[in-house]
């Protein structure tokens, strides 16, 4: 046990404090207070209050109450009135036995502050006991030889009331031969003597009958009787004696049921009957003695279990009485040893369930230990585990307070269970366990924590109102109340952000919607943040960044930069017939109204819907020319000849690449031309064509069905008139075109195929000029948005034989 507690500083401070409390309590004084015994239930003792100088509503509020060792309630105190009550009528006999003085030992315990106060109420003794004698009758055998003046033990009358109200006197009836002398014990009681006064004859008297009265002091007196009956026998010249007129034993209270305590003898040297002896136990101080003695062997044995609690010490007188009569006495004086077989007990007076967290330090309970045992089987140490938040400390006697060691954390642990152990110091030493429950109450001490920083939501545009975009989501380590959490978007410091119409937020469980449609070409993502707030006092809160992307979708088909559509002259590109194979004709150039920029062949949409892509929907002369599907490059596609129109209309479909695909079409004139001398002459307006082949559908019917003659005419007159005017143009030399072959780098400097830094020009004859003046139009740049590049320069010029770059 003490290698134990070498490992456990905790206990040995405990223990040293305790220590130094008790030494400290050993000089104080406790209020003393005393009644007579049998007094009624009810009856006031004294006003606490008053003698300890306390006010009467003080012992409410600071929570008095009596603390009596033992589970019975003897006194109570009214704390309206301070008064001290008996709880029941008290039996002096029955609550200290023989101990005097009887003394109840209380202690009034205040709980806030802690503070005790030592209370002692001596009962005092009144005569309600008589005297009893065990037997109704004794008999003694005298010899006649004896001499006068010749003593002989009686038994003694046992009175369980104390001092002056116990037994005090013996009396016999009157006669002749005897009288009775009372004697005092080492312990204070009484005891008689039969002393012989006058000879024996048992001739004129061989038996007498005599009555033998034990009185109290009391007044009025008790008494009790027993009968002595003497028979009168032949001479007898030995008593019996002892080898030892004390023995001194000590018997563990342990010890079993008919276990030997000890062996007296005595010895007669008469011979004969008269030499044989009898022994027999005469009643001590005990109504129901624990002992019995063999009558030949004089071995006293144990007949019941003994307790050292109850009684510590026996006194027993052993009479040897010979066969003649003659008696011999010894006195037994057994000393019961303590064994520690009490476990300590514990007593709560006062304990709390439940505390609040993050509280200084707090009372928990208070409680005291006892352990009727004596030496070191009934000193005690009193221990917690030593990986609790908590402390004992000794505060009066054996009482002890357990008080949290530092603020405690629900989040951390929401309950304890703790284990107080009391442990005594006896050997085998024992201990009892007591158990306490104690929850801890939460207290708003935690912010809610969202478990992203930041959250990024994605949705595409043109949603629907009120769409679910997403959710945020905080937790907070508190519990009830202080746990329950509320959503709201806090204020964005970006003026221009409308967040209030864009964006809302359920305050219960943070989802987030989308409050009308949102527009990827408008606004591509916006950010804000999201606050957390508690139901605590007072509220805790906290805040995350949120971040919506708008992810796009392909609702805006391509738009078309170059070649205008809009205007009011179709643009003709001119192609010289010496071109060769793959000569760059001209480039559409298409941006995606979803992206808002004006990038060569790029979709305005994200991903795939920015993808454009290139074909040749209608040409005039199909294999003539062909459009490159990544950049819109129109170019030719074999060697032109003589044979090939001079005029060609090709449609080209511009188309995303998203889902659905939307495309968009524009419309080329294409000019073949054998030189740029040859005037410039605008095509008629060409009636567009129906979709899906409307228009030659309708001619072909009309010409298979009616007028197939006069389709034929037409077409013969159209023929002619062709060739008359073109034969007419080049004699006159109305336009020229440089003899040789055409150079390439005029239309295509850079060789690449792309019109980025290239220039390309519209030549024409002036209506009224000669036929070596040329008249150059402006330039036209494939990332500039040309309006007027099919424009004619004014008919009448006064230049000629010259260039004029507009």
């Amino acid at each position: 046990m003490e290698a134990e507690l070498d490992k456990t500083p905790r206990k040995r401070q405990v223990i040293f404090l305790a220590m130094l409390l008790f030494l400290w309590e050993a000089d104080s004084e406790a209020i003393r207070y005393s009644i007579p015994e049998e007094t009624e239930s009810g009856y006031s003792v004294a006003n606490l209050a008053k003698d300890l100088g306390l006010r009467v509503g003080e012992l409410a509020t600071r929570g008095a109450r009596i603390h009596h060792k033992g589970s019975k309630q003897l006194l109570q105190l009214d704390v309206k009135t301070g008064s001290l009550l008996l709880q029941e009528k008290l039996d002096r006999e029955v609550l200290c036995g023989a101990t005097e003085p009887c003394i109840l030992h209380f202690k009034l315990l205040l709980e806030n502050p802690v503070q005790l106060f030592k209370v002692d109420v001596q009962l005092t003794d009144i005569n309600d006991h008589s005297p009893e004698f065990l037997d109704r009758e004794m008999i003694l055998r005298i010899p006649e030889s004896a001499q006068q003046g010749t003593v002989f033990p009686l038994k003694s009358a046992h009175d369980f009331d104390i001092g002056s109200n116990s037994v005090q006197n013996y009396a016999i009836s009157p006669n002749s031969y005897f009288h009775v002398a009372t004697h005092n014990r080492g312990d204070g009681r009484k005891y008689p003597e039969l002393v012989l006064d006058k000879a024996l004859d048992r001739e004129e008297e061989s038996e007498l009958s005599l009555t033998l009265t034990a009185l109290d002091g009391g007044a009025p007196p008790r008494s009790g009787t027993i009968t002595v009956r003497i028979e009168v026998v032949d001479i007898n010249d030995n008593a019996p004696e002892f080898l030892q007129s004390l023995y001194k034993v000590q018997v563990p209270e342990n010890s079993p049921i008919n276990s030997l305590v000890l062996i007296v003898s005595a010895k007669d040297l008469d011979a004969g009957t008269h030499g044989s002896v009898a022994y027999s136990l005469f009643q001590g101080d005990e109504v129901f003695q624990p002992f019995v003695i063999h009558e030949k062997s004089g071995e006293i044995r144990l007949q019941r279990a003994l307790d050292f609690e109850a009684t510590q010490h026996y006194i027993v007188e052993i009479a040897a009485t010979d066969g003649g009569g003659l008696v011999g006495k010894c006195t037994v004086a057994i000393e019961v040893v303590d064994v520690n077989d009490n476990a300590p007990e514990l007593t709560m007076s006062t304990l709390s369930s439940s505390i609040p967290e993050n509280s200084p330090e707090t009372v928990v309970a208070i409680f005291s230990v006892s352990d009727p045992d004596s030496g070191d089987n009934g000193r005690m140490v009193c221990s917690i585990e030593n990986d609790l938040p908590f402390l004992l400390k000794p505060t009066f006697e054996n009482f002890y307070t357990l008080v949290t060691e530092m603020p405690l954390d629900r989040e951390s642990r929401a309950e304890y269970n703790i284990t107080i152990t009391v442990i005594d110091l006896g050997t085998p030493s024992l201990k009892t366990e007591h158990s306490i429950n104690l929850l801890i109450s939460d207290v708003n001490d935690n912010a809610p924590a969202f478990t992203q920083m930041s959250y990024r939501l994605l949705v595409h545009e043109n949603n629907q109102p009120a769409l679910h975009i997403g959710s945020v989501r905080a937790t907070d380590r508190d519990s009830g109340t202080n746990a329950q959490i509320t959503y709201s978007l806090l204020p964005t410091t970006d003026p221009h952000l409308p967040l209030a119409s864009l964006v809302s937020i359920n305050a219960d469980n943070g989802q987030l919607f989308a409050l009308r449609a949102l527009d990827f070409e408008a606004l591509q993502a916006f950010e804000f943040h999201v606050g957390a707030i508690d139901q605590g006092s007072p509220a805790l809160s906290s805040q995350a960044l949120v971040r919506v992307v708008v992810l796009d979708d392909n609702d805006n088909s391509p738009f078309v930069l170059y070649p205008m559509q809009n205007a009011s002259v179709p643009c003709t590109e001119l192609v010289p017939r010496a071109a060769e194979q793959g000569y760059l004709v001209t480039k559409v150039v298409a941006v995606d109204g979803d992206s808002g920029q004006n990038v060569v062949a790029v979709d305005g949409d994200s991903g795939q819907n920015a993808w454009l892509s290139y074909q040749l929907l209608k040409a005039t002369e199909p294999g003539l020319f062909g459009v490159w599907a990544h950049n819109g490059e129109v170019r030719t596609a074999r060697l032109l000849s003589e044979r090939d129109a001079a005029r060609h209309r090709l449609v080209v479909l511009v188309k995303d690449n998203g889902e659905p695909p939307l495309s968009a079409s524009v419309t080329l004139h294409v000019l073949l031309v054998d030189g740029f001398s040859q005037p410039y002459l605008p095509l008629p307006e060409v009636a567009p064509e129906r979709a899906q082949g409307d228009s030659l559908t309708v001619y072909l019917v009309i010409a298979l069905a009616s007028v197939s003659s006069l389709f034929l005419f037409s077409v013969l007159v159209f023929v002619v008139v062709r060739l008359c005017r073109r034969r007419r143009a080049v004699p006159l030399g109305v336009c020229s075109v440089p003899e040789g072959h055409f150079p390439g780098h005029l239309v295509d400097v850079s060789g690449t195929g792309t019109l980025s830094e290239s220039y390309q020009y519209e030549v024409c004859l002036g209506g009224n000029s000669g036929t070596g003046e040329f008249k150059f139009l402006k330039p036209i740049f494939p990332n500039l948005l040309v309006q007027d590049a099919g424009r004619e320069v004014k008919e009448n010029s006064s230049c000629r034989n010259s260039f004029v770059f507009n």
